[in-house]
This record gives C-alpha cells, sequence and structure tokens, in this order.
C-alpha cells in the first residue's frame, strides 16, 4: 500500500477511471488474471487438464475460503452465486406442516426467492418484518419468533441502504429460540472479518465476484454439520463421490453414501478452471494484505468521503459514522433527489462510476481506491450543479 490513503498495489489502471461500483464488481487482481488466463491455456491443450489439476482446483479453493471464514476445508461448499446456497437449505430442509420462516422486507431478491418457492409449495409460510430502520435489529427479532419459527434468514450488509445487521447479537437470539440462522454475507465478507467459529451462525452464503473480487459465477456455502445433516439430498454428482482415475479401472454401480458430506452440496463441475482458478487467487491476494487491514484502509474511505462531501448539496443516507451498523456501502442524496440520475451521469462523465440504487447514488470502495480517487468523487459531487441552473 503507498500510504494510509494509497490503494492497495495489484491492480490494473480501470483505463484512467474511477471504480466505486464493488457492491456491483469487484476488480479482478492481476495476479487472478495471470491465473484465468492459465486456465485458457489448459484448456486450449486439453492435455493440460489432467486428473492432478481436476483435484487440485476444487482443493486450493476450498482451502482459501476456510482459512477466510475460519471453517474446516470440508465443510466448504463451492457454489455459482449466493442464491445456490440458498436453494440447497431451501430445497432440503426438513420443513413440517405449520412451519414459519423469517425474512426481512426489502431485502435484496436472492434472500426472499428461495422462501417464497418454498411458501408456494405450501411446505412453511414465509413472515416478512418491516424494519423500523433499514435491517431487523435483535429487539425485532425477539419479537417475531413464535413456536413455529423453524428459520431466519437476513442479508450481513444491506445493498439498497448500507446499513449493517448485527450477527452475533441476531444468531444468539436464534440459537436460544431454536431457529436456524442463515447469512448471506455478500455485500461485507472481503471487507469485512467473519469468523464461523465464534459467530452464532448456521449457514454462510456468499456471491465471490464483489468484495472477494472474484469472477462473475462463483460463490460459496458453509453450513455446520449439524444442518447439514438435518438436510434431505437435493441432488447426486459423480465427482461429489469418485474420480476420474475410479473409472479407469473395473467398473461398478455408484453408490450413495448414507450421510452426504459438504462435497456432496457442490454445484456442478466444481474443477471449474475459468472461475474457481483465478477465484483462489484473489482470496489469497485478500489475505496476503489481511481482512482487518483492509477493513481498516476502507472505513478510512468512507470516512474521507462523508466528511468531504458538502451537505448544502447531498445527504448522506446511509450511516455516517464508525460503527458495527455502517459498511462500505456508502448512499447519498442530492437534495433534490430527482437530480440523482444527472448526478450518477456527471461522474460517469468525469470518468468516476457509481451505482443507482432505489433512486439514490450508491458509492462502494475497496481494497483498490486510494484517497486520490475519493477526492476526484468528491470534487464532482461538490461542484455539481443540476442542468437548469448550468443553463
Amino acid at each position: 500500500m503507498e500510504a494510509s490513503t494509497g490503494a492497495f498495489q495489484g491492480f490494473g489502471d480501470f483505463g484512467g477511471r474511477v471504480w466505486l461500483n464493488t457492491a456491483h464488481q469487484g476488480p479482478l487482481p492481476l495476479a487472478a488474471a495471470v491465473e484465468a488466463r492459465e486456465a485458457v491455456e489448459w484448456k486450449t491443450s486439453p492435455r493440460e487438464l489432467t486428473g492432478a489439476r481436476f483435484d487440485a482446483v476444487p482443493r486450493r479453493l476450498r482451502a482459501a475460503l476456510g482459512r477466510l471464514i475460519n471453517a474446516p476445508d470440508d465443510e466448504i461448499i463451492l457454489a455459482n452465486s449466493a442464491s445456490y446456497g440458498l436453494n440447497v437449505i431451501a430445497n432440503g430442509f426438513p420443513w413440517r406442516p405449520g412451519d414459519e420462516i423469517l425474512a426481512m422486507t426489502g431485502d435484496f431478491p436472492s434472500d426472499l426467492l428461495p422462501w417464497q418457492m418454498v411458501e408456494a409449495r405450501g411446505e412453511a409460510r414465509l413472515i416478512r418484518l418491516q424494519p423500523r430502520e433499514r435491517v431487523i435489529s435483535p429487539e425485532e427479532l425477539e419479537a417475531a419468533i413464535t413456536p413455529r419459527t423453524r428459520l431466519f434468514c437476513t442479508t450481513w450488509v444491506h445493498s439498497f441502504s448500507g446499513y449493517a445487521t448485527d450477527p452475533a447479537a441476531l444468531g444468539e437470539i436464534c440459537r436460544r429460540r431454536g431457529v436456524r440462522f442463515v447469512l448471506n454475507v455478500s455485500q461485507g465478507l472481503g471487507a469485512r472479518p467473519l469468523d464461523v467459529g465464534r459467530e452464532p451462525v448456521d449457514a454462510v452464503v456468499g456471491a465471490g465476484w464483489k468484495w472477494l473480487c472474484g469472477p462473475y459465477g462463483c460463490g460459496f456455502c458453509w453450513m455446520s454439520p449439524e444442518l447439514r445433516e438435518l438436510l434431505r439430498r437435493v441432488k447426486a454428482y459423480w465427482l461429489s463421490m469418485l474420480t476420474a482415475e475410479d473409472l479407469s479401472g473395473e467398473l461398478r454401480d455408484p453408490v450413495l453414501p448414507d450421510r452426504p458430506d459438504a462435497h456432496s452440496f457442490d454445484v456442478f463441475a466444481p474443477a471449474n478452471f475459468f472461475n474457481f482458478k483465478p477465484w483462489a487467487a484473489s482470496i489469497e491476494f485478500l489475505l496476503a494484505h489481511g481482512i482487518e487491514r483492509i477493513r481498516d484502509h476502507d472505513d478510512g474511505l468512507v470516512d474521507q468521503f462523508v466528511d468531504g462531501l458538502d451537505p448544502r448539496r447531498f445527504e448522506v443516507l446511509s450511516p455516517r459514522e464508525r460503527s458495527p451498523r455502517r459498511s462500505t456501502l456508502v448512499f447519498l442524496s442530492h437534495r433534490d433527489r430527482a437530480l440523482n440520475p444527472a448526478v450518477q451521469a456527471a461522474l460517469a462523465e468525469a470518468g468516476v462510476d457509481v451505482a443507482l440504487r432505489g433512486g439514490a447514488l450508491r458509492v462502494a470502495p475497496h481494497l483498490h481506491t486510494s484517497g486520490r480517487d475519493i477526492a476526484r468523487a468528491l470534487d464532482v459531487l461538490n461542484r455539481f450543479r443540476s442542468p437548469a441552473a448550468a443553463g
């Protein structure tokens, strides 16, 4: 890192632009791009796709993800999204008549659709909780749980507000009340540390292409062994039970194991060279720098941004002060909310890329971002004049 406000080295130059939209897509580190090119070379010369590499690619990724969340490698489920793990749980959970599922209205669709599917099949009832302040508080969860509540699913960092939940407090309530707790960490993991050995969570799901800086179409799931053993088998895949070498000897019909392990829940084709090889390198890159250091760097960028924004022109909608409720997603709005699309266009014209979500502007810096990048965005924002005023 160059300095306290310098970007971490190891990324491209983004064509001279400033990328402040990690909540949509995190940039691929250069070291991971090298791995992706090597994967293409393997496929270009298929003899390079050896049995050892078929084994090594998923093994390396499991090891990196295990280190990231402090879980045993063999408990990591490889996926293509956060939705994959949620659907595995929704389809495999032993629902009983009258069961209830708790989720938050206004959450990202991934955290609602699998439970809506369960409800549509008549297996359980989905209760949508309306939070008083953007995300569910421990008090709201405690009041909502009934003897019929079997599972609670929520996000760690809310994609549409930047507010963060309190997984420790929510999980303790679920554990005490006998409710399974499923946490979507897509908008937090990589920007802040997570230890599933300490947090009272039953399952964690995450997309890999945001704060974990992987290719699009990668993700993971972790479940406690207790939850995993509750689930019924929802698919059977030969490579989760055998290797290619097993096919070279005398052929026998496969036999389903009595108890599926985590690998049995993997997405099909877990030796996904094009995605999993570079993603493992991206996670290793983050781990080498240290997630705590990355968190501190990102927090400093958010401080610089919210402190430097002209309050006469813009309002910060997400938490301003450092606290467990604040994340690396900063939501803001022009005092005239109707001007937000024009503000986004002005930023893009000046080479600064941000998102527009729910009518508000979303700024999402990460370790590739420097203090100079934040200053460049602030300069555009604080000098912005509405098209009518400029005319």
